[in-house]
Formats: C-alpha cells, structure tokens, sequence
C-alpha cells in the first residue's frame, strides 16, 4: 500500500460530513488551499514551519480519530482510505479507489497553472492553434461540468516510495521550453478522471485522458491518447478500455454501441501491432487508433469522433445498474489495479518525461500519479518507448509507419526526447 499524507488522511475521513468538513478547512485553509503553496515538484516534503510540527500532527492525530469514529461504516482495500464521494451515491455500497477531495472551487482547480492555456511555452508557427489539443481539454471540461453529478476536484498531491511528498500538477523546463499540467475530478458516476495535457510547442503536443467509472460499475474505462509530433506526425487513441478479455463479463456490452461511431471515421481504423501492447489485455475492438500526417484530420474527424465517445461512454453507465455487493466492487477495483500497473509498465511518454524533467521525477509521476493504483515493476520503468503500427495499409491514415527504423539522409535524426512512433 503506497504511503499517505495525515492532511489528506483527513480531508478523505471527514468528507461524508460537510459540517465536519467545514471544520476542517477552516483549521486548514491556509496550509491546503493550495498545494503549490506547500508543495512542489521537487520531491521536498513540507516544511516544518507549514504543517509538520509534532504540535500540529499531534491535534490532527485527533481529529482523525474522532472523525472515523463519527462516520462509521467507511471501509478500506488496496491503496489508501476509501468513502462514500460528497452528495451521496444510489449505490449502497462506497467504491474504493476514490482520493482526496480537494479544498478548491471547480473555477478554482481548473484555472490552476493559468489554465486553460491559449499560448504555447514553447516554439512554433502556429498562429490559429499553438495548442493543438486544448480545444478537447476545454471541451472535455464543459461536458463534465454540465453532465457529471456532483462533480468536484481531487487532490494532486502523491506521495512515492522514499516518502517524500509531491505536487503532481505542474512541472516544466525552462530551459527546453516544456511544460505539463495536470487535474483530476471525481463524480458520483466516476472515482477519479485525470487530465494531463503536455505543451512542448510545434514539436510536441499530448493530451491525455482517463475515465475511471465507480467501482460499482463493472465497466470499461475511458481511455483517451493524443500526441503531435512537429505538426506532422500523429498518434491517437481513444477506447473502451475493456476490464475482462471477455466483452459479456462486463456488466453492459458496449462494441456494438460503438462500432457505427468508428464506422463513420475511416481515418480512425487503423490497429496497433502486439510489438509492445497485447491487444487482447485491455484494449477493445472498436478502438479509435490512427497514425496520420494530415493534421485536417484532427479537426474533421478526431474531434467529433472524441466527443462521441465521452458522451456515450456517460451513457452506458447511466444505463447500467451498480453491483450489490462488496465482492463484485472489489472485484472490479482489482482489475482497475491490474489496469494501471499494465499501463504504467509500458507508458509511450515515460522517455519523453525522462528527458524533460528527470528519471526518478518520470517513475513517480506514472506509477504514482498518471496510474496511482499501479504496482511498481522490480525493474523500473523502459526508458525505450514502444513503437505504434497496424497492418500495413499503404501509408494511409491509420496504417504503420514505413517499413524500418533508420531515417533517410534527408531526414533529420530524430529528438532524443521524443519517444518513438
């Protein structure tokens, strides 16, 4: 189990309560308000003039033991204390896996960092979109707001293996001109959905997106992977994640609801190769894969085909009914587990990370954060990213690459930041 932090043990006791609740953010406005005011990304914990005096400790000590004795009926599995989500849930069993509610406003988490960004950090010659993905950030967000019940931020606080303390939502490098930001948000229909959008300018742009439906319901998760590169180069994804190899262990079929969607944008029917993914371990049948070099395509048919899949996806657990009993919840929160740790093991960003802001800062940051549930390899995370292919289609959107690796003389090597396509 990955060590928490005492504040965020509390805030997570005291949260079915909003009388305590209160009472607690009062105490603490001024020391959780704000993680970067506490925290940053350079893995230092907080300062003992903050909130680590044995005085102060002491008293929370208390508080958390006066409030789980208060809200009885909370149970734990797997990573950390897990409680019913703010505003009650038509289940009645709390599903694990859901992390600290954080103190801020929704305007308060999303303009964070100043987002949303309309400018690049880095290089380019863009004038319209510097940002090529952001419109999806930004849409993604309206559709949660205005869809989800009870939507409210979550902490991006993480603590890693050395015990050392982070701040998972922000970090950049100046000198490479490279930033990433990130934000998560819990409902009563989902634990957690992270964003995390990565602006390295015309040579790199990345949107990525996580979907974890309640443990209550025995669905797949909302996987979304957008990545440019030099505005030329385009890998996405966007999936079902399947939980089981076995489409009708789920508690609702879904491909068949999904396939008309993939039908209408040929451009997006492309396969990925089993070089590095097994394709039949969390990845579905009617997944939007492409790689393409037209960036018309994003605009015409990528976004429409993204928005269809978010709204769907909402859809389907609407329409599905929440387990009724504590067996089939921790059930499908072990293979939420298994889910993150396959993922995390074979990240496409983590030489990307790793070139930007640091190896040890790449591990935490995917095992700890992008993939909080994962279980960390003996071996450490393959700084050689894996290379994305499908049958051979001509060089069409959605087919491989060119047969072989090595670029042709008139072909600049490639960044040793950028991970391989």
């Amino acid at each position: 189990m990955k060590p928490q932090h005492l504040l965020i043990s509390a805030a997570v006791v005291a949260a079915p309560s909003p009388a305590l609740v209160s009472a607690f953010l009062a105490s603490t406005s001024r020391s959780q308000r704000s993680c970067c005011s506490i925290l940053s990304s350079t893995h230092h914990p907080p300062s003992s003039s903050s909130i680590d005096s044995q005085d102060h400790l002491s008293e929370m000590e208390d508080l958390i033991a006066d409030l789980v004795e208060v809200n009885g009926g909370w149970w734990s599995h797997g990573h950390g204390v897990q409680v019913q989500p703010p505003g009650g849930r038509h289940s009645l069993l709390s599903s694990p896996g859901r992390s600290t509610p954080s103190a801020l406003t929704i305007d308060e988490a999303s303009s964070a960092h100043g987002m949303p960004w309309t400018t690049t950090y880095g290089h380019t010659n863009e004038t319209n979109n510097p940002l090529l993905y952001m419109p999806f950030w930004n849409w993604q967000f309206d559709f949660m707001k205005s869809s989800l019940t009870n939507l409210h931020p979550m902490e991006c606080w993480i603590s890693s293996n050395n015990g050392s303390i982070m701040d998972a939502s922000y970090n950049e490098n100046k000198d490479k001109r490279a930033r990433v930001v990130s934000q998560c948000y819990a409902s009563d229909e989902y634990r957690k959905i992270r964003m995390t959008y990565y602006d390295g300018g015309d040579a790199v742009q990345v949107f990525n997106s996580v979907w974890y439906p309640d443990a209550t319901y025995n669905l797949p998760i909302l996987g979304i992977d957008l990545l440019s590169f030099d505005r030329k180069r385009y890998i996405v994804i966007v999936d079902f994640q399947p939980l089981h190899e076995d489409e009708d262990d789920h508690a609702t079929t879904y491909e068949h609801i999904l396939k008309p969607i993939r039908d209408k944008y040929g451009t997006l029917n492309g396969r990925m190769s089993s070089k590095f993914y097994d394709t039949k371990h969390f990845f579905s049948n009617e997944m939007l894969f492409a790689r393409f070099d037209d960036g018309k395509i994003v605009e015409e048919d990528l976004f429409p085909a993204f928005q269809s899949y978010v709204t769907t996806h909402l859809d389907l657990l609407r329409r599905t009914a929440p387990a009724a009993n504590k067996e089939d919840v921790l059930h499908v929160f072990d293979r939420q587990r298994a889910y993150d740790t396959y993922l995390a093991d074979r990240d496409p960003a983590v030489g990307l990370f790793a070139a930007m802001f640091g190896k040890q800062w790449a591990e935490d940051f995917i095992y700890d954060f992008l993939f909080s549930l994962s279980e960390r390899s003996e071996e450490g995370l393959n700084l050689s990213p894996p290379m994305f292919g499908g049958p051979p289609n001509g060089g069409k959107p959605g087919g491989p690459p060119p047969q072989g690796g090595a670029p042709s003389k008139q072909e600049a090597p490639k960044k040793a930041s950028m991970p391989a396509i």
